[in-house]
């Protein structure tokens, strides 16, 4: 599973545009559940699900409170799935690595 850190809303939209499959983690710093939510990624990233799935990194602190206000974000962690640009699921709140292979065998 590749990895891209986005510092900004214009890397955020170039990148949905150019993976069809997408797993967006929006995030911030001070988060317990984000930290323990990367946990949860890096065993995902490791199993057959993950294959072709690209994961986007999105940490408020970088892109801005008004970005995530705009996308409806109400808590971090946050995961979003993205098929072909378009938002099929979101899991707010912690996810153990069998919710996120779940979520993403069954959404992309």
């Amino acid at each position: 599973m590749q990895t891209i850190t986005v510092t900004s809303p214009d890397e955020y939209t170039a990148a949905l545009a150019a993976h069809p499959r997408l797993l967006v983690d929006f995030y911030k710093d001070n988060c317990p559940g984000c930290r323990m939510l990367d946990l949860s990624l890096d065993k995902f990233a490791a199993t057959e699900s993950a294959a072709g799935v690209a994961l986007l990194k999105v940490k408020m602190e970088l892109v801005g409170e008004d970005f995530f206000r705009d996308h409806g974000l109400r808590q971090t962690p946050t995961l979003a799935l993205y098929r072909d640009g378009n938002e099929v699921a979101r899991l707010p709140g912690f996810q153990s690595p069998a919710q996120v292979e779940t979520a993403v065998r069954n959404s992309l």
